[in-house]
């Protein structure tokens, strides 16, 4: 039978890797929601449905404090044919930089005289 303190050790070590794991599904789910509502807006499809994590670091906040950035990408298509890649980053829950589909521009109508 483990003694007391390394079951402690065990519980607490569980206990942050269940918190890790916690918080990279969030950002997760909140760069999906960031992604799509950019392609909705944009009138682009998001494709595969699904936003993929390629990296993290630790980066201080404006207050000093250190937290977790991860960056996201996904793809989307504006003509069904071709895929473009997009990348949001997440610093904490702060969408802190976003490069993808952006809403289209209206062009100017001149009049014909």
């Amino acid at each position: 039978m483990p003694d007391f303190p390394t079951m402690i050790f065990a519980m607490l070590a569980a206990f942050a890797a269940f918190q890790w794991w916690s918080s990279a599904r969030a950002a997760a789910e909140r760069a999906g929601q960031l992604g799509r509502e950019a392609c909705e807006r944009a009138g682009v499809q998001w494709l595969d449905q699904s936003v993929h994590a390629h990296s993290m670091r630790l980066r201080r906040s404006d207050d000093g404090r250190l937290r977790v950035e991860r960056s996201f990408r996904f793809e989307y298509s504006d003509d069904g044919v071709q895929r473009h890649i997009g990348h949001l980053v997440l610093h904490g829950g702060r969408l802190v930089a976003f490069s993808g589909p952006t809403r289209p521009e209206a062009t100017p109508l001149h009049s014909i005289n």
